[in-house]
């Protein structure tokens, strides 16, 4: 299937042009697609290559020339007969890349006379048009033979002139006038179509902007690719010598699964590939520049991947570039370690970990914390430094989520329990609050409770700091529950942020992130993760792992206990049905599909409350669907 579509797609050499007013990216976006394409793309170069006469102009002072000493008629001139000797000019590869369209020419034109001769819009626009008119027939032929893109800051004219000016290290009056009248011009011909494809940048990072770019270049030849790094994060490591940094990589890979990468791996692939003998020769840009054209190239291949560490950055300057192209998609985690600590772990001595130190902050390797997104301070235990990169890997994949909220009168449960549970969250709630959130969970919350056979499941995220108070209200209010058993759990914020916590309560977190468990009550500005789907359910094997063999400590008793017989297998039959797409909280419910699915006699579900034969035979049947999905025999 995926050669019949790539046979469909266009095989014929296209030319593309990317437009747009300066300091847009246009060479950058350029750049990295040709680099990214290899032989399959050439780059058309600067309009200086296509007539001679550019040598002597730039000798004297281009500016000069473009704005005060060259007859305007020269300027055109010069412009067309190098824009049409561009067009002309033969390339082999199946796509080749150019710097500024055949409109381009046109606006250039009209905000070099609106400058030089006060010309309004529209006169400059008529000007251009009259001075192009020997050239016409030719440059409708050239404009025909390119596909244009235009890069825009933004659509409004003023902040657009400003966020190009903004780049340059000095701007004088006449450039900033010419900047205002190239906006204008380039905002004319876009509302005449004569740009059939249109970006935006804003502020949004360089690989974000490549991305976009290849989404609307990859319909026109079979060549282009069709994404750039889409929906893969890369979390890069700095750091001094032996401050951590493998270690955390490897367990970035091993619990988070993290492609691990090596940054000289990825810069000599690139450079190997671009010709560049000698990478670690070329500027921080291009070095970063390097790193990315591996990593996209990397990332294609391995295309289930969604998360990426590189190690390690040794390199201030070519670090910030490397923030300034992914933007959000990279996070900076610097491991910051005493130089008392490292050198003890150093296998090699001191000495020598002093010596890979100078290496490293000759090439600003120590100033790279400064702009770090996570600075992990790493003397204390490896579980410390575990629990940090758990974190951050989890905030990516889960999402914070601030829960609404539900009245107690709301989860239909007896009188008693609803008079327990509204004093509970009066005395938990403040001021000041011992808690940050309260939610009901299991069959209370879903309206199954049933008096004499459920207990009341409560769920609580608050400080360790509060656990006294907690207990002097639990016991203060005891005697209200009437006997029902309350299984009361506690977390703290970190806990879940860190994923620390079992399968069952990942579950719980994910269903209150879901909206599927809403709380009773939520601290102000309180936000939970939540997990996905696909982790919770792989989380729950655990449980169904444990289950099973309680299942089998109940039946191997001389007389099981019918309720937590029944409530295990329950847990069994729920999980079970989980890994077939079909989540159902109720006990009795999930145990009828199960008994359904094997073809059995429901009937079974209802005896097993208070018959032993009924009850064992019904965790029998759940015990060996579950034994099924192992390989060999399954008894």
């Amino acid at each position: 299937m995926i050669s019949k579509l790539t046979s469909d797609m266009p095989s014929l050499p296209v030319s593309v042009a990317f437009s747009g007013p300066d300091n847009t990216g246009k060479t950058k976006q350029i750049g990295i697609l040709a680099r990214r394409m290899g032989s399959a793309a050439t780059s058309a170069g600067g309009l200086d290559h296509y007539d001679q006469r550019w040598a002597a102009i730039k000798a004297d002072g281009m500016g000069r020339w473009w704005f005060d000493t060259g007859p305007v008629q020269e300027v055109a001139d010069l412009l067309a007969v190098s824009y049409l000797e561009r067009s002309r000019h033969p390339f082999s590869a199946p796509v080749r890349f150019l710097d500024r369209g055949i409109p381009m020419l046109e606006a250039s034109v009209a905000a070099t006379v609106a400058v030089r001769e006060n010309l309004t819009a529209a006169q400059a626009a008529a000007r251009a048009r009259s001075l192009l008119t020997p050239y016409e027939a030719d440059l409708r032929a050239a404009e025909d033979g390119e596909r244009a893109l235009l890069l825009l800051h933004c659509e409004d004219i003023e902040e657009g002139t400003r966020r190009s000016l903004s780049h340059e290290a000095t701007v004088t009056s006449v450039y900033a006038a010419y900047q205002r009248h190239l906006h204008e011009q380039i905002s004319r011909l876009s509302a005449e179509g004569r740009f059939g494809m249109t970006i935006q940048i804003g502020d949004r990072p360089t690989v974000t902007i490549q991305d976009e770019v290849r989404q609307l270049l990859a319909p026109l030849h079979v060549v282009i690719p069709g994404r750039a790094m889409a929906g893969v994060h890369v979390t890069a490591l700095g750091g001094m010598s032996e401050s951590g940094k493998s270690t955390a990589g490897e367990y970035l890979r091993t619990h988070h699964g993290h492609a691990r990468l090596k940054i000289g791996y990825l810069i000599e692939d690139a450079a190997m590939r671009a010709g560049i003998a000698d990478p670690y020769r070329l500027g921080p840009v291009v070095q970063a520049e390097l790193i990315v054209d591996a990593l996209d190239r990397y990332c294609e291949a391995h295309h289930f991947l969604d998360s990426v560490s590189i190690e390690s950055l040794h390199d201030f300057d070519s670090t910030a570039e490397l923030a300034r192209m992914l933007g959000p998609q990279l996070t900076i985690t610097y491991l910051d370690t005493s130089t008392a600590i490292r050198a003890q772990r150093g296998t090699a001595g001191a000495q020598d970990v002093l010596d890979r130190d100078n290496v490293k902050s000759a090439r600003g390797a120590d100033k790279i914390a400064s702009i770090a997104d996570e600075v992990i301070r790493n003397d204390g235990r490896r579980l410390q430094l575990e629990r940090r990169l758990d974190g951050m890997a989890l905030s990516r994949q889960w999402p914070e989520h601030q829960p609404s909220t539900m009245p107690v009168n709301a989860l239909g449960l007896p009188v008693h329990l609803e008079s327990y549970l509204s004093e509970l969250l009066d005395r938990l709630t403040g001021p000041p609050p011992l808690i940050d959130l309260l939610a009901v969970t299991g069959s209370g919350a879903r309206g199954k409770y049933q008096h004499g056979w459920s207990d009341l499941d409560v769920f609580v995220v608050a400080n360790t700091e509060s656990l006294d108070g907690m207990r002097t209200v639990l016991a203060d209010l005891e005697a209200e529950l009437g006997g029902v058993k309350l299984g009361l759990t506690v977390l703290t914020r970190a806990e879940c942020r860190a994923g620390a916590v079992t399968s069952r309560l990942l579950h719980v977190l994910a269903l209150i992130g879901s909206g599927g468990l809403i709380p009773l009550w939520c601290g102000s500005g309180l936000a939970l993760p939540a997990p996905d789907e696909a982790t919770d359910i792989d989380a729950s094997l655990r449980d169904g792992i444990q289950a099973a063999i309680e299942i089998r400590r109940q039946l191997l008793k001389g007389s099981p206990d019918l309720r937590d017989l029944y409530k295990v297998a329950a847990l069994l039959a729920k999980i079970q049905l989980r890994f077939s797409g079909i989540e159902c909280p109720s006990d009795s419910d999930a145990l009828r599909l199960l008994v359904e699915a094997g073809q059995q006699d429901t009937s079974v579900v209802a005896a097993a409350r208070t018959e032993r034969p009924a009850a064992e035979e019904l965790a029998l049947a759940v015990l060996r669907g579950w034994l099924a999905t192992l390989p060999g025999d399954p008894t």
